[in-house]
This record gives structure tokens, C-alpha cells and sequence, in this order.
């Protein structure tokens, strides 16, 4: 017998006339639907008249609940995917499933639609070129501002999930780690009040303490500019080291005022004067 196929189907998210006629008739001929939320998802079915069995499938019942879908798929039944909003398995317990059936040779269709980061970085302003997908930073303040300093540096857009009782926090955290680089905030979007706020981080941040955050919101960073070369040279910051040396001032304090002067990496510096005695 042979297996049955997992289909990714991609649900509005907001604005119902985004479902493309494909998604709809993956849910009409599928022997079942998979859902995060069984309660959402009847409501998107009832709207497009949609009758078919239902089994849930979300973070907390994902090891058991995609064992059993698998099962079913093995035996010839075909499944579609949903999540409440969106596409399935993009920051989504979705993922453990696609890589379930793969590993035991089930087809996997993704049928493509709606994607928030992909619909906020389109209306962002800032590059689109080259971006990376952070998902929702931790709720735990010690976490999110260690994830924030490891993106210090990260010259690509940067595209953030958010929600609104989490969203002061995350901004003030933004403003310090990364500094007053320009971003877009996207609220509620393709729903009746979708909002774009082009800005920096630190007037976003001066925004939300007196603005009551609604909504969901996608957060789309402007990445780092590229680190510029030193002007002087590993090697010429040896040599001034030596020199101070040889003046009479002790190694950490003649690498420590060298690498002031010339924005070279203080630990780059003392292992380059260690290996040159």
C-alpha cells in the first residue's frame, strides 16, 4: 500500500479572501486536517463550507499526536496542516512532523499562502536582499537580551514576531543592545486595523511607554552596518606595543592603550605580541 501524502496548507492571517482556491481544495479532498487548534480552525472551515475529521496537533501533544498521524498516513489517508494563521512548520511545531514523514519516505506538498515575516518585510522599507527569521525572542528578560547580543552584529534584516504584552520590553531591550537602528513595526496585519510604523528602535521604544501595544505585531530590524577595517594594522599594533614595552610599561596596560588607539581587538592584540616574543 502505498503511503498517503502530509500537505502544508497555508490559512489567512486575517483577511479570509487571502485563502486561495488550491488551499481550499486541499482541505475539501484531504481525508483530514490537522490542526493547532481544532477551534480556530472549524471556524475557517464552516466559512468555506469545509466537513472533514479533525485531530489536533500543536507544541504540547506534537510526539504522540504526530505518531499517530503518521500512522494514518502510512496506511494511504492523505492529511492537510493548518495552524491558526499562516504556514505550517515556520516557527511552528509543524516542523517535527515534516521531518517525521521524511524520515519514513511520506510526501510532504506545501501549498503556499500567507506568511506574516515575509508580508512585514515586503512593506518594511528596509533591505529585503538578504534577511534571517528570529521568530518570537524569549519571554525571559536574561534570554532575550543574550539571543539580542549574539544578532549585535548580524548584517542581514533582521524579522521578529511579537506579542503585545511582550512588545515594551522587547523594545527598550532592542534600543539598548542594538542601538537606534531603523525598523518597522507591523501590527495586525491584512486585518481592518493593520498598521506600518516606519521608525528607529529608539523611537519605538519612546512610542510604547505611553502607547498601549494591540495586536500582534511582525518587527523588521535594520541589521549592522558592516565593521570597518582597522586603520592600523595587526601588526603595526604589535610594534606599538613593544615600543611602550620597552619604555617601561607593563604588557595588559600597553595593550590596553594600543587597542584604544586604534580600535584593534584587545585579546587579537595580546595574542599577536605573545606569539611575536
Amino acid at each position: 500500500m502505498m503511503a498517503g501524502t502530509l500537505y502544508l496548507v497555508a490559512t489567512p492571517i486575517g483577511n479570509l479572501g487571502d485563502f486561495s482556491p488550491r488551499g481550499v481544495e486541499t482541505l475539501q479532498t484531504a481525508d483530514f486536517i490537522a490542526a493547532e487548534d481544532t477551534r480556530v480552525s472549524v471556524k475557517l472551515l464552516n466559512h468555506f463550507g469545509i466537513k472533514k475529521p479533525l485531530v489536533s496537533y500543536h507544541e504540547h501533544n506534537r510526539a504522540a499526536a504526530g505518531q499517530a498521524i503518521l500512522a494514518r498516513l502510512l496506511a494511504g489517508e492523505s492529511c492537510a496542516l493548518v495552524t491558526d494563521a499562516g504556514t505550517p512548520a515556520i516557527s511552528d511545531p509543524g516542523e517535527d512532523l515534516v521531518r517525521l514523514c521524511g524520515e519514513n519516505g511520506v510526501t510532504v506538498e506545501a501549498i503556499p499562502g500567507c506568511c506574516a515575516a515575509i508580508c512585514a518585510l515586503a512593506v518594511s522599507g528596509l533591505p529585503t536582499g538578504r534577511f534571517t527569521f528570529e521568530g518570537f525572542l524569549s519571554a525571559n528578560k536574561k534570554e532575550r537580551r543574550t539571543a539580542l547580543l549574539k544578532l549585535k552584529c548580524e548584517e542581514r534584516t533582521m524579522v521578529f514576531h511579537e506579542a503585545p504584552h511582550k512588545l515594551r520590553a522587547t523594545l527598550a531591550d532592542m534600543a539598548e543592545i542594538l542601538g537606534d537602528r531603523p525598523a518597522a513595526l507591523c501590527r495586525e496585519l491584512t486585518k481592518l486595523h493593520e498598521e506600518t510604523l516606519r521608525t528607529t528602535l529608539l523611537q519605538a521604544a519612546e512610542l510604547y511607554r505611553e502607547k498601549e501595544p494591540r495586536g500582534e505585531y511582525v518587527l523588521v530590524v535594520a541589521g549592522a552596518q558592516p565593521a570597518e577595517e582597522p586603520a592600523v594594522s595587526l601588526e603595526e599594533g604589535v610594534r606599538r606595543v613593544q615600543r611602550l614595552r620597552e619604555a617601561g610599561m607593563k604588557m595588559k596596560e600597553a595593550v590596553r592603550t594600543v587597542s584604544a588607539q586604534t580600535e584593534l581587538n584587545k585579546n587579537d592584540l595580546y595574542e599577536a605580541v605573545l606569539k611575536a616574543e
